[in-house]
Formats: C-alpha cells, structure tokens, sequence
C-alpha cells in the first residue's frame, strides 16, 4: 500500500513490436499489447515493411497504446543487432527517413507519434558514441521536437537529447544484464540475457523502486527508470508480459505512457 499523501511510482513498459514481414505474421504483437503501454515499431531497416507498420499501429490505436518509431541500421540479414562503420551523416539521414515514414502512418491513423526510441545496434552505438547521439537526436528536433527520446538510462543518447531540448525518457531493460559502467552486456556474451522471469522482474522492481542495478561485476549502478523494456520476439514474450504487467500492479507501480 502507498502512504496517503505520497505519489504513486509510475513507470511506462515499452515494446519492440512490428519486426516481421507480411501483413499477416505479427507473432505476439496483437496479444502483447493490452499489457504495455508503448510500443516501438520497426520502420523497414532492421525489420518490417509498409503493410507491417500500417497493422502493427491499427493495433497499438485500438489499445490506446502510445506508438513509437523504432529506427535501425539497414541490415535485414543480421536483424540491425551487427554494428557498421556508419557517419553521424548517415546516421541522421536513417533516422529522418525511418522516423519520418512512421509518421506518416500515425498520421494516416488519426493520431501523433509519440516517442522515438532506436535499435539493435544503433542503439548500443548512440549510447556510447556523443556524435551518432548527437544525429539522432538532431533528426528528432527536426521533424519530431514534440516526441520523447527513448534511450539507455545515463547514455550519450540521453545527454544529446536533453542537450537539444528534446524530451527523455530514461530505458532500463527486464531481460539484460548490465556492466559496471551502466551499458548492457554485449548480446555475444553468454550471459547478456535474463531467461529467468523471476529474477528479470526482481531486477525491474529494484531499478524502479531504488534506483540501482547489480551489474555482471557485483557492484550497484545507480540507473533511472522511466521506461522498461521487454522484448515480443521471446519463446515465453506474451506469458512474461503478462506476468511483468500483474506484478508491477501489485507492486504499487502504476504503469503509464511517459
């Protein structure tokens, strides 16, 4: 129970959703979705297609969830999670074109996209690299300014967005282990995913309620959570949403759109 007189801790629960082809092969997108509250929705890069993103926001629409653009770089083959030896330049010209077709089908759709978040490997760059953060947040301030900047929590995205005068919004993840200095632990490492649904909400509720995450070191890094993130693609994803949304209700945790 909360103490009157005291706020509730909110938090939103985003997900990856839209990273497949054909109108008719959504997996666990249409079922996930009464359980978060924002969805980011690949824009044809690292996955998706037109007929894809058009469903795939019909469907956020219809459960009133908040619709982001999820912009990777262009590698199909290895689902945008392979880095490649892009220029701020490029960087800046895949997010308008990505971020900028998503639009376009919220539009369509009757509503305003709500939040950018990117992906994969753009992701993991921007967070650590000032001058691809810098892009990204650029082309958000030139076609989006109103949106809000999803990043890794206390990354160079994060910094570069608030830098610009962009709206944040601090990401932690429930199924990613992290490393001492706040990134998370490379994909390639055995021990990068949490399968667990135990301890990747125990991880959650610690991050959310005191602000620290045990890193792969043993150590606490003090993280801010205004977003979680879970992944749609995972053998068990519909089962652990539902589980994650159940829990954190429990918890006292209100979850919301940033």
């Amino acid at each position: 129970m909360i103490p009157t007189g005291e706020q509730p801790l909110t938090t939103d629960l985003n997900c990856d959703m839209g990273e497949s082809f054909g109108a008719y092969t959504l997996g666990n997108d249409e079922a996930i979705l009464p359980f978060v509250t924002s969805a980011n929705i690949a824009c044809g890069y690292h996955a998706g297609d037109p007929l894809v993103m058009q469903k795939t926001v019909e469907l956020a629409l219809q459960h009133n969830v908040a619709i982001g653009a999820h912009p990777g770089l262009p590698d199909l083959v290895g689902f945008g999670r392979r880095e490649m030896a892009v220029s701020p330049a490029e960087v800046y010209a895949m997010v308008v074109y990505q971020v900028g077709a998503m639009q376009a089908f919220v539009k369509a759709g009757g509503a305003v996209l709500h939040h950018v978040k990117p992906h994969g490997a753009l992701y993991n760059m921007a967070a650590v690299n000032p001058a691809l953060g810098r892009a990204i947040a650029e082309a958000m301030y030139k076609i989006c300014p109103d949106a809000v900047l999803y990043g890794l929590a206390g990354s160079e995205l994060i910094k570069a967005g608030k830098a610009i005068g962009l709206k944040t919004a601090s990401e932690v993840f429930a199924d990613r282990t992290y490393q001492q200095d706040g990134t998370l632990t490379s994909r390639k490492q055995p021990d990068a995913l949490i399968t667990d649904p135990e301890l990747a909400l125990k991880q959650v509720i610690r991050m959310i309620k005191e602000g620290k995450v045990r890193s792969q070191q043993g150590t606490d890094v003090s993280i801010k959570a205004d977003t979680v993130c879970i992944h749609g693609d995972g053998a068990h994803a519909l089962e652990f949403a539902k589980y994650i949304h159940e829990t954190l209700n429990k918890e006292g945790i209100r979850l919301k759109a940033i």
